[in-house]
């Protein structure tokens, strides 16, 4: 079982479209894979048509009490081997809670333990923040997968967010590491989107991905219908970029 978070400082990079997309593609290969939505937001529950409301329970409930995360992970009606644990609002408070708890940027990685080998990969989407969630997330996680945004700012982050990994690889999880680097939202007929990838290549030499992922209307809508986008439109470029991304990653993993 291997554990990625998908984690970048900056919002609207892709984390969630990216984690929905691959744990999907890599469901259709046959994995069993499991996303932990950890982003008060929940764009992960949503967009995969889980209505919150009806929720017995979710991540928050496994981080604030002795809930076990098995109790809150839901089967996915849409594609088989597709598990979510699912996010809520409430998440929002559970930084301030956890904050006297002992031990407590070790609690998912404690809570993930218990699950054993249940799953081949497990993804957790990530908030764009380095808050107490994110710190859970990164102690619990064997590498780190950065989508970064095709676009002037997104080099302006790289640096802080290569230092972010490095701190916690230091002092509370020395096995983290990189596990690649996705360019999203690329255009190829635009001069800018070739010269951040060219620069991110140069930061991240060969962890940097060889499928972009392209700025696309039917990646964009495919949330709002709660579809991983192999569902909503298969055939568009943004699905055959995520199909040959989960390719790519799949060979990485030899």
């Amino acid at each position: 079982m291997k554990v990625i978070s998908i984690f970048n400082q900056k919002g609207g990079v892709g984390k969630t479209t990216t984690n929905i997309n691959l744990c999907s593609y890599l469901c259709m290969e046959g994995y069993k894979v499991l996303s932990i939505d950890i982003d008060p937001q929940g764009n992960t529950t949503s967009g995969l048509g889980i209505d919150k409301k009806k929720l017995n329970g979710s991540i928050y409930d496994v981080l604030t009490s002795h809930m076990s995360i098995k109790d809150v992970i839901i089967q996915s009606e849409l594609i088989n081997n597709f598990y979510i644990a699912p996010s809520t609002m409430e998440l929002a408070g559970a930084e301030v809670e956890l904050i006297g708890r002992d031990n407590r940027e070790n609690i998912l990685k404690e809570k993930i333990g218990l699950i054993g080998d249940d799953f081949d990969f497990i993804f957790i989407d990530c908030p764009p923040s380095l808050g107490l969630l994110t710190i859970n997330a990164l102690v619990a996680s064997n590498s780190v997968l950065i989508p970064i945004q095709c676009e002037f700012y997104a080099l302006e982050g790289v640096g802080q967010l290569v230092n972010t990994i490095q701190l916690v690889k230091k002092s509370l999880n020395k096995q983290l590491e990189i596990e690649g680097v996705i360019m999203s939202m690329f255009d190829s007929r635009t001069n800018l989107s070739n010269e951040v990838v060219s620069e991110v290549k140069k930061y991240f030499k060969n962890k940097v991905y060889d499928s972009n992922i392209p700025r696309n209307i039917r990646l964009a809508e495919a949330p709002s219908f709660g579809l991983p986008i192999l569902l909503y439109d298969g055939k568009c470029k943004g699905a055959e970029s995520y199909e040959n991304l989960t390719k790519e990653f799949l060979r990485r993993q030899k």
